[in-house]
């Protein structure tokens, strides 16, 4: 069976979508082709506890990377909902922790004094303050085609913040800007997301990881979707359809070449489609082994995702912080700088850190809408809870088998614990089926689930927003940041130049290039 369209995309995730939309918007014929049962890849709600009435974001979970320019293109009426504090810390081994409250700042100097780093209180302010230029320089132009690395250098104009940020590794310029070891792992844990690095590691990877997590809108706000991160992926497939994209789940694409794409649906029918263009939306390592390329490096992620379901927030050792403050932003668990290099090392040397150094988020203290109503009136006091690990690299599930998710879970729920005043099993929901409401979802199962190779939310490493000095950006997919080594195809995902995080960037890019082209 052979169909014909001026364009197919490959990957129904929140990427293709945006770039089925823009394609279809613009009178193009576009099929997409989705292996899973339904759209959305990571940009997912789901009832994750059947029959409690939660809908978990189940894989990505806060926006940040997301320009207006495309909710706006797109008609989407997505509401994002700022948290008002930005995270808590609690010091090891204390009944203290580090409140940031974007709301008052004198409880938050007040909050470093109490756990000994006064003196880095105004250290902080300046640290971020430098940030937020480098972020206002970059963020615009994430929706331009590519800068070259001296445009980008004079956009910024400060040749200290280019040096620091974009030359050194980043432990350097924390070690240089901040004295306090806990200050210091709150800042580092934003280059570590899904990225395993030492503070000192000459890669710089955790450094590209870190301007990614600081430069959304120009300020770095991470916010809540309003109704799980569900509402990401269903308004861009609204804004395709309505547009007149053909969307198909269920489709295994198994061959890509020049002009055309083989699929298979459910029941083993084997599909061509033939088109001008390919936008691939997926993983640069699943076209690889589509389109019979080279296998390049390994790709892995390196974090565990636990999802809870909680009868009420837990109540914490420092008895000076509300749990609905402490949960109300990032609860940063085990993340001294000591503590994410002594995890380092752990992984490094083949062994799970213990402790886990873990990030919680708390969706339903910014959005309760997620919990149904019947949820809702038989516990009052339900919240959901996603527990993020860094420094846990994909390599360590290597020869494991099943036991590891079991022992991965156990790690988080005692990391969690220890800065808790009760274990944190003691307030998790019961589902109907009598079993605690507790899911585990390592790198292994993001790669069985969503063709992520390694379990990498990026889907390759993430590489600076801008092309080298002597790069060539001679086609629009050159200086879109969305060329393959494959004739007719272009990169529309997260392994595109600039498609990393819950952004639509990816499928931007590569819209743009075709419609440019």
């Amino acid at each position: 069976m052979t169909s014909t369209h001026d364009a197919v995309v490959v990957g129904g995730g929140h990427n293709g979508l945006t770039a089925a939309a823009y394609l279809a918007r613009a009178g193009r014929s576009v099929l997409l082709l989705e292996r899973s049962p339904e759209l959305g890849g990571a940009t997912v709600s789901a009832e994750a506890f059947p029959g409690t009435g939660a809908r978990l974001s189940r894989y990505s979970y806060l926006v940040s990377l997301l320009p207006r320019e495309i909710t706006r293109d797109l008609s989407l009426s997505l509401r994002l909902a700022r948290r008002r504090y930005s995270s808590y810390t609690p010091l090891p081994g204390s009944r203290a922790g580090l409140l940031v409250d974007h709301g008052d700042p004198r409880a938050t100097a007040a909050s470093f004094a109490a756990v000994g780093a006064a003196a880095d209180a105004p250290r902080w302010e300046g640290f971020y303050r430098r940030v937020e230029q480098l972020a206002q320089a970059v963020w615009p132009t994430v929706t331009a085609p590519l800068l070259r690395r001296r445009e980008m250098a004079r956009r910024i104009g400060d040749p200290g913040l280019v040096r620091d940020f974009l030359e050194r590794p980043l432990g350097e310029v924390i070690e240089a800007s901040i004295t306090d070891d806990l200050v210091r792992g709150v800042v580092l844990t934003d280059g570590l997301i899904s990225t395993f690095a030492h503070p000192h590691s000459a890669h710089l990877r955790h450094n590209i990881c870190f301007l990614y997590h600081v430069v959304g809108g120009g300020t770095g706000d991470w916010d809540v979707p309003v109704g799980g991160m569900g509402e990401v992926s269903g308004q861009l497939e609204r804004a395709a359809r309505s547009a007149g994209a053909q969307l198909r789940t269920g489709a295994r694409v198994t061959a890509v070449e020049e002009g055309a794409v083989t699929w298979e649906d459910d029941d083993g029918t084997v599909h061509r489609a033939t088109a001008r263009d390919v936008l691939w939306a997926a993983a640069p390592a699943v076209l690889d082994e589509v389109a019979g390329g080279v296998p390049g490096d390994r790709v892995e992620g390196a974090q565990v995702k636990v999802n809870l379901l909680l009868t009420r927030l837990p109540r914490l050792r420092d008895s000076a912080v509300a749990p609905e403050a402490a949960f109300g932003g990032t609860l940063h668990v085990n993340e001294s700088y000591t503590q994410l290099s002594q995890a380092h090392a752990a992984a490094e040397a083949g062994t799970l850190p213990d402790p886990v150094p873990a990030e919680i988020y708390c969706h339903t203290l910014t959005d309760p809408s997620i919990l149904s109503p019947r949820l809702r009136a038989e516990h009052p006091q339900a919240h959901t809870m996603t527990v993020f690990t860094l420094q846990t690299p994909d390599r360590l599930l290597d020869g494991r088998g099943e036991d590891a998710r079991s022992d991965l879970q156990r790690r988080v729920l005692d990391s969690l614990s220890s800065v808790l005043a009760e274990p944190v099993e003691d307030v998790v929901l019961t589902g109907p089926d009598g079993r605690p409401c507790i899911e585990t979802r390592t790198t292994r199962d993001l790669q069985e689930s969503l063709a992520m190779p390694g379990g990498n939310i990026f889907h390759a490493p993430l590489d600076w927003p801008w092309a080298d000095d002597d790069a060539p950006l001679d086609t629009a997919a050159r200086r879109w940041g969305v060329d393959t080594a494959y004739p007719g195809v272009l990169l529309a995902g997260a392994g595109s130049r600039r498609g990393g995080g819950v952004s639509g960037l990816g499928g931007y890019h590569a819209a743009r290039a075709l419609l440019e082209g």
